[in-house]
């Protein structure tokens, strides 16, 4: 990968530093989505005024992946990653010091744009500076790490509320951030020191530097993705952020009204999906290890997730453990999926220059996905019920499906062409 010369040791350090940075950075971008109803009743203010701020940072976040993605291949990604953690600190300090609309949406659209100022770099260091053995690693331990966040602040945010009120959450929020920017700026510094060329210097810079020829177009548009199905990977990937999101959002909805349950019970079972990602994730990562190819490995959590949604249909209304399971397992598969194109696929760019411009963008398509099932899904289960919207869960993991296996065997060649041209 043209990596800087670091020990296993050093490896296995910079894994829990990237671990660390993605686990603060779930802290500081999410507690005000955990903590909104406690907000609404504190500001007293409609839920449509309380879901701006959340609106406005996954747009900042969205369009923030793509220009990130693009500065994250031109700049220092090291001192990128500790400017986004610390302007996401200061956002949740303005939000928690100065407790009004007239704040929080400004700051919570900044904090998106500062939140995407993570992901890419994260991926190119890892991709550039890790061997293949310890980006898998990376990669899993990156996103356990998310999922772990999100258990967290579900499980301390009533504790905290209930002790000293939600402020108290923003405070921990920008405590945990100050204290990771801190151990990253200082750990990754020593740990790359005036050699740290793969974080310091574009692809194009560091193969001068080491006699080595690029291993492929370094352009953007066609040129990069030559031999790669990306259309399909891409839209694949729109499809896997309208489940992974979509179904997380509305589950509490759907058990509600389909089954009569409480909201505090509706919630909790929405809360096992981040717990079961955790499972998913390593069982993903272990297909992988077999099967060697991030696309296929993709189209069967695909295939997988759209025989659990095809089995709902039969039961949508009248066995809610069963649905919560197939929920579970829909859910599951698009964490593997995850895994596989969003943090996997852009590793394979590293030879290209081009990890943190691809992750972007791929991330990106995530979170338009997210976007579209937010919107979408509510309006169908309230003009044609909740069966419409299992069958579109269904379809979409279908969707995801069909399109994946058309890419199996391109996206093979694409990568044994790609490993011989870095040996």
């Amino acid at each position: 990968m043209g990596r800087v010369n670091i020990s296993g040791k050093q490896m296995k350090a910079l894994c829990l530093l990237c671990c660390l940075v993605y686990f603060v950075s779930y802290l500081t971008r999410l507690n005000y989505a955990v903590c909104m109803v406690e907000i609404q009743s504190a500001l007293q203010i409609g839920k449509n005024i309380a879901g701006l701020p959340v609106t406005a940072s996954f747009l900042s976040y969205g369009m923030g992946q793509v220009i990130c993605g693009f500065l994250g291949d031109k700049y220092n990604p090291r001192k990128m990653i500790f400017s986004g953690l610390a302007g996401s600190v200061l956002c949740n300090l303005l939000a928690v010091l100065l407790p009004r609309m007239e704040v929080f949406i400004p700051a919570w659209f900044v904090n998106g744009f500062f939140q995407s100022m993570l992901w890419p770099p994260l991926v190119r260091i890892m991709a550039e500076n890790l061997d293949e053995d310890w980006y898998r690693k990376g990669c899993v331990w990156v996103s356990l790490s998310s999922s772990g966040a999100t258990v967290v602040l579900y499980l301390l945010t009533p504790l905290f509320i209930r002790i000293s009120g939600w402020k108290s959450v923003f405070y921990l929020a920008v405590a945990a951030g100050s204290g990771a920017a801190a151990v990253w700026l200082r750990n990754t510094g020593r740990m790359f020191g005036d050699k740290g060329l793969a974080v310091t210097a574009g692809a194009e810079e560091k193969n001068a530097g080491t006699g080595k020829k690029p291993t492929g177009p370094k352009g953007a548009g066609a040129a990069l993705f030559a031999g790669v199905p990306f259309v399909s990977i891409l839209l694949a990937i729109v499809l896997h952020g309208t489940l992974k999101d979509g179904i997380t959002t509305w589950m509490p909805v759907y058990m509600t009204e389909m089954f009569g349950m409480s909201s505090s019970r509706s919630i909790l079972s929405t809360a096992v999906l981040p717990v079961c990602s955790v499972f998913s994730t390593l069982l993903s990562s272990a297909l992988l290890y077999r099967l060697k190819n991030e696309v296929l490995t993709a189209t069967l959590l695909f295939g997988t997730g759209a025989a659990a949604g095809i089995s709902m249909l039969a039961v949508y209304d009248s066995h809610p453990a069963v649905c919560v399971v197939m929920l579970m397992v829909i859910t599951g598969c698009m964490f593997g999926v995850n895994l596989m194109l969003i943090s996997r696929v852009p590793g394979h760019f590293a030879g290209r220059g081009k990890v943190s411009a691809v992750s972007g963008i791929l991330n990106a398509a995530t979170y338009a996905g997210s976007a579209l099932s937010t919107y979408v899904f509510g309006a169908v289960a309230e003009s044609a019920g909740w069966m419409a919207v299992v069958i579109l869960w269904a379809a979409a993991a279908l969707g995801g499906t069909l399109l994946l296996l058309w890419g199996i065997r391109k996206w093979a060649v694409f990568c044994s062409a790609e490993h011989a041209a870095r040996e």
